[in-house]
Order: C-alpha cells, then sequence, then structure tokens
C-alpha cells in the first residue's frame, strides 16, 4: 500500500448535551493524523459519511470517542471497535476501515443461527484476524444485500442490518447463482454504488486453457486439452493410455470421468460420481465406450485431456495445491502448498472428495532425492506465480486469490492441471491461529478499502 494506517480504538460515548455530535480524541492523536484545527471534520465508515467537529481531550492516545447516535447512524452494532484510520487533507475526511463484507449462499431463519457451509470456520477466522488488526467483518448472501448480514459476536452470528462495505470478498458457492439474472442485477449494483469486489466469479476450464495456452512460456506445463466430441474422444484414446473428461464449469473433483486403455482396442472407464455405479473393471471397444459415457454428461460442457503419468504416494493419486494472493504492492505472493493425496478408489484427490493433505517435500522424497524434490518445489512456486499473473491479468473484475494444482509425473516435469478462483478452505488447519492465507485475504481487502474514495453524501 502506498499509504499509512494508523489503528485507532473507537469507544461509544453518550454526550451530556442531548444533540451534541461532537467527537473526543486526545491530542497526541489529532497532531499524529494531522487533522486540521477550526475544520469540520468528515468521518467515512464503509460508503457513508458524516461531518462533524473535533475536540481534543485527556485521554487514552489511541482513543477516539464518538457519540452513540453516530455509530448507530454508520449502521454498526453499539460497542467499541478497532479500526485502521486514514486522514485525507484535500477534503478534511478521517476514513475509517476497513468494513468488509463477504458475499455466500447460505440458510437462514429467525430461530437459528446461519451455518456458512464449508467456509464456516474461515468466516471465524477472518472476523478474528480482521478485528485484531482494525475492522469490521460481517457475512452476507446477494439477494438480501443492505437488508440483512450477520456479525459474530461472542462465538454467535447475529442478524443486523449492515452497512454499505468498503469492499466485497466473493465465496458464492454456486456457479449458477453467478449466472442468474437477480445476481447480474446486484453486481451493477455495487459498480454504481461503486464497491469493490474480488474473485468475481468462478473460472471456466476452457477459458483457463485458451488463457495460458497463448503464453509460450507456459504451454509446455499444459496437458492437450479440447473441448469433448465423440471425434475428440476417438482421436485422444488412441494416442494416450488415459484421458480424463471434465465438465467446464465443474469443481471439487466431481463429475470427472477417466478413460483407460486396457489393451489395444480395449478401454474401460470410471467416475467421480457419487451416485454412478461405474462398470470398472468391462473392457469395452471403441465405438460401445461413447454411448456409454454420453448419458454421464447431462449434455453439460466437457473438456478431454491428457492423462498424466504422475507421482504416487502408497499408490494413491497426488496434486499439489498452490495458494496465491496477491499482496498490498498489486504482487502474487503464494501463502501455501499442500500435497493432496486421493483416498483409496478415487483419481482424484480433492479434499471434497475424502484427500488427505500432507506437506509437500514429505511426499516428493519418497520417490525423489532431496535436491530433486527441493528443486521442483522451488520450480512449482515459480509455475504457480506466472500463472496467477497470467490468469488475473486476462481476467475481468478484480483476482485477489488463486488455487493452482500442480502434478509432477514420473520424470519430475511439471504440469498444469487446474486454475481455481474459490479455492477450498477445508485444509492447512491453523490450529485456532490466523492462517497466511486468512491474513493474505484481510490485507487486500484493508488495500482495496482504503483505495477506493469515499461516496459523496
Amino acid at each position: 500500500m502506498s499509504f499509512s494506517l494508523t489503528p485507532v480504538k473507537i469507544v461509544p460515548w453518550i454526550p451530556t448535551v442531548k444533540n451534541d455530535c461532537q467527537v473526543q480524541m486526545s491530542e497526541q492523536l489529532f497532531t499524529h493524523l494531522q487533522l486540521k484545527e477550526n475544520l469540520d471534520l468528515k468521518i467515512t465508515l464503509g460508503k457513508k459519511t458524516i461531518t462533524t467537529t473535533v475536540k481534543t481531550v485527556e485521554m487514552a492516545a489511541d482513543e477516539i470517542f464518538l457519540p452513540e447516535k453516530m455509530i448507530t447512524e454508520f449502521c454498526l452494532p453499539l460497542q467499541s471497535y478497532k479500526f485502521q484510520a486514514m486522514y485525507l487533507a484535500e477534503s478534511h475526511t478521517l476514513k475509517l476501515g476497513p468494513m468488509v463484507g463477504l458475499l455466500t449462499n447460505f440458510t437462514s431463519n429467525k430461530h437459528e443461527e446461519p451455518h456458512f457451509r464449508t467456509i464456516h470456520s474461515f468466516c471465524e477466522e477472518l472476523h478474528h484476524g480482521i478485528t485484531m488488526q482494525g475492522g469490521f467483518f460481517y457475512v452476507f448472501s446477494y439477494d438480501k444485500f443492505l437488508n440483512e448480514g450477520y456479525y459474530l459476536d461472542d462465538r454467535k452470528w447475529i442478524p443486523f442490518e449492515p452497512p454499505l462495505p468498503d469492499v466485497i470478498y466473493n465465496r458464492i458457492h454456486s456457479r449458477r447463482l453467478e449466472q442468474k439474472d437477480s445476481y447480474k442485477h446486484f453486481r451493477k449494483r455495487l459498480e454504481q454504488l461503486m464497491i469493490p469486489i474480488f474473485n468475481d466469479r468462478f473460472l471456466s476450464k476452457w477459458e483457463v486453457y485458451e488463457q495460458l495456452s497463448e503464453e509460450r512460456h507456459l504451454f509446455p506445463y499444459i496437458p492437450e486439452t479440447k473441448i469433448f466430441s465423440k471425434e475428440h474422444l476417438h482421436d485422444f484414446i488412441q494416442k494416450y493410455e488415459t484421458v480424463f473428461l471434465k465438465p467446464i464449469h465443474g469443481s471439487q473433483g466431481r463429475n470427472i470421468i477417466k478413460v483407460i486403455k486396457e489393451m489395444e482396442y480395449l478401454y474401460t472407464f470410471q467416475t467421480s460420481l457419487s451416485d454412478q455405479s461405474d462398470q470398472f473393471g468391462n473392457k469395452y471397444s471403441l465405438d460401445e465406450i461413447y454411448p456409454l459415457i454420453k448419458p454421464i454428461l447431462h449434455n453439460r460442457i466437457y473438456i478431454i485431456q491428457q492423462g498424466l503419468f504422475l507421482v504416487t504416494h502408497q499408490s494413491c493419486a497426488i496434486d499439489f495445491r498452490v495458494l496465491c494472493h496477491k499482496n498490498q504492492t498489486d504482487h502474487w505472493e503464494i501463502t501455501s502448498i499442500v500435497a493432496r493425496i486421493a483416498a483409496e478408489q478415487e483419481f482424484v484427490s480433492n479434499i471434497a472428495k475424502g484427500g488427505t493433505i500432507t506437506r509437500p517435500l514429505n511426499v516428493l522424497r519418497t520417490c525423489l532425492d532431496r535436491r530433486k524434490s527441493l528443486e521442483i518445489l522451488a520450480q512449482m512456486k515459480e509455475l504457480a506465480l506466472e500463472t496467477a499473473s497470467v490468469i488475473s491479468s486476462h481476467s475481468a473484475g478484480i483476482t485477489g486469490e488463486l488455487g493452482i494444482d500442480i502434478g509432477v509425473d514420473l520424470d519430475g516435469r511439471l504440469w498444469l492441471i487446474e486454475v481455481n478462483s474459490k479455492p477450498s478452505k477445508n485444509f492447512d488447519d491453523g490450529l485456532g491461529k490466523i492462517r497466511p492465507s486468512a491474513k493474505a485475504i484481510i490485507q487486500f481487502c484493508t488495500k482495496l478499502g482504503f483505495e477506493t474514495e469515499p461516496l459523496k453524501e
């Protein structure tokens, strides 16, 4: 960030004069923030601005006393807060924040606490991280934008009418929701309000392939890929011993089909569908296999991809998830790398499919020597950062987080398997700590929140 922020503590107080809206702070803080005397001060929180006056009094150096009425006008629960502060001298505005809204889809009713599905504990982690750094965090669904949100208080998610946030982090679980007209209307509203939203949408596998394959230096790392058709199936399964069929809008290892050449002109197939009884083991000819696969696709668009002979761990498939985040200077950084080991009888390593995680070097050293393992890990980091840079530069909107899946074949060659704009939060247990990935999200939200000019009231 090219600007400096000052942590402050906001304390609600009741003025002795009923309609007094004066703000109080110490002379030390007044001077540190470089506020100007004898001028009305605009205080901005989220997208709301209130004009007030400031009185310096004897008090703790980092505290600002706001009248209770003012805190209520900012649509905040009546309590003390820690915020980051920045003074904008040109407009005599003290900006407090960041006000962070996490967008997701969940069910809620008046009688039960909401549950945010696979990111529930991650939302708690973000709340704790933002509260410690300074800021306010809440969760909402787009259909109740500004009508209902939830903030964490004493381990309970409390409903309230939320303020306009400085920035929104998109963690919607459903691709279909992002295609609805109601969601598109919500997105237009955010544009009108000038509220930045990052990780705007799910990525399509075909879109990612097209973007990466245009980069000559990345092309050697990409398995051959085409849009699925009967002709391409025939071409691929004669060319490769194994091929994969993946829905272009799929995630979490669902609905993937693996076709294996068992012998000349005879093939077997296996699926990751939980409700699909595989006919694995039965051998089919080229002409027989397509009619068996076609109904499984349910008219969805699929890609067909070259199968790879990747290193395994105790005969189980493995890949490596590299989590990348944009930092405060808009450069990509790696916040974690884990090796994902597929469950027995599964050919995908996703956690949602029963996969487990371990440290990458633990896995690499079972099949490669120590020096080669370290070399491959370093190459993996370089490949992930370059991939993140390419994807974010080609994608519309703001991209602040990507999960990049990389495979290592038996010769030690790296392969780009997949890029995810909404990577899983179910692994890398922080054991109660704020994980590096959560800290990176908080820093990116802070950057976006304070870079955005406050709206005029």
